[in-house]
């Protein structure tokens, strides 16, 4: 059974995910740090990654969805300004993008792409906490364990033939069942925890700073107990 995968602990505690090193493409600008803990359906893969130096890419090889953990990342696109991505910030590139990336020194990240069959349209979007938020709807009635909470949203890039979202979301805190997970879903958490119940009893607890990716299908029931904002991915697999 698929089972959520923690992909970066802020404090530093190790992980019993398990991440081997390959790059995503022959042309992947990240290859050499490029480390993958999931890969699935649609192309789509999650995992960490370091790097430092520059390199400039006339098409980006697939869709990302990045969050810095430590460091600086500079990436900028022709005619548009630097973005400096910080620990706690994150950016979308699109396939097709020209961009140029810097790091003075080494820096770490989480990712999660999806490799299209076509491109899609050029994007490079920075994603901060302080988003354009729009409420947003919740989880169906019938899965709560409790009052339902009040979600928003900012979805910022949206690429249809591969199912994949990215944008930052927060929310009152909630209480859910444990049930299969709808789609992947790639969360960077930027304020708040989370308790992830399992359906053996087990649960797997995040908070600021951490990174998880759960699969589609997975079985996990949430519970939070104060306002919780996160950059997330997702995807629908069977699309």
């Amino acid at each position: 059974m698929s089972t959520a995968l923690m992909l970066h602990r802020a404090d530093g505690a190790p992980l019993s995910t398990a991440f081997r090193q390959a790059a995503l493409s022959a042309e992947d600008p990240f290859a050499q740090g490029r480390e993958i803990a999931w890969e699935g359906p649609n192309a789509m893969s999650a995992g960490r990654a370091s790097f430092v130096g520059q390199r400039d890419v006339a098409s980006y090889p697939h869709t990302e969805t990045l969050a810095v953990v430590e460091g600086e990342l500079t990436l900028s696109a022709p005619g548009s300004a630097r973005h400096v991505i910080g620990a706690g910030s994150g950016a979308v590139i699109a396939a097709g993008t020209a961009v140029r990336i810097e790091a003075a020194a080494g820096v770490r990240f989480v990712f999660c792409a999806a490799a299209g069959n076509a491109p899609t349209s050029p994007a490079l979007i920075p994603l901060r906490a302080d988003a354009d938020f729009k409420p947003s709807g919740g989880p169906a009635p019938e899965v709560l364990l409790g009052p339902s909470p009040q979600c928003r949203s900012d979805n910022v890039f949206t690429d249809e033939p591969t199912q994949y979202r990215a944008g930052t979301w927060d929310s009152t805190p909630y209480h859910r069942i444990v049930r299969p997970h709808p789609v992947n879903e790639f969360m960077y958490v930027l304020d708040g925890g989370v308790r992830f119940a399992g359906p053996d009893g087990n649960a797997v607890t995040v908070g600021t700073g951490d990174a998880i990716f759960v699969p589609q299908g997975a079985s996990i029931g949430w519970e939070s107990t104060q306002r919780v904002a996160k950059f997330y991915v997702v995807q629908n697999a069977q699309a």
